[in-house]
């Protein structure tokens, strides 16, 4: 198909393409960033690894690329899932979901947040971001032969955050 002919114009619905990060280790614990107090968004919250999708980047390329940046580590990644963040009638988010084994590397500070390995039994006591409470468990139990993880965020009109998975 031509490049004219994909269709792509001002009234399509358009994406912007992320990618999120959860490494496991072999004590079950897994690798999260606590958002730096001056960082724009999840401040002071535990997240995974991630970020945008730059252009030229297939979503493994980028995952690996994010994952090294922020942590100085790599590790053989899994993809696992994905999930629609309707954020407007025009553009969305789409998060590309990763699952990590078998690091490799030195862990490096980062100026993204802190970095700590977490037992999966202690989330419930952390500042997490919203959604990691139903994210975290689907990809800690993902292995290579089960279904993709597909999920779909949206906003209410209170500006809270409605999290579904298939």
């Amino acid at each position: 198909m031509p490049k004219a002919d994909q269709g792509i114009g001002a009234k399509r619905y358009l994406v912007v393409p992320r990618n999120l990060v959860f490494v496991f280790d072999h004590q079950n614990r897994v690798l999260l960033l606590k958002g730096a107090d001056d960082k724009r968004l999840w401040a002071g919250l535990y997240n995974g690894i991630g970020g945008h999708v730059e252009a030229g980047e297939d979503i493994l390329e980028a995952a690996n690329r994010e994952l090294f940046e922020e942590t100085g580590l790599v590790a053989d990644l899994q993809f696992c899932g994905q999930i629609m963040v309707d954020v407007s009638d025009e553009v969305g988010v789409s998060i590309f979901v990763f699952r990590g084994s078998n690091c490799q590397g030195m862990l490096n500070p980062s100026v993204e947040g802190e970095l700590s390995w977490i037992r999966l039994d202690a989330l419930s006591t952390l500042p997490i971001v919203e959604d990691l409470k139903e994210l975290l468990p689907r990809v800690a139990a993902h292995n290579v032969s089960a279904p993709l993880i597909i999920g779909k965020y949206q906003y209410e009109d209170d500006g809270t955050l409605s999290v579904s998975f298939r």
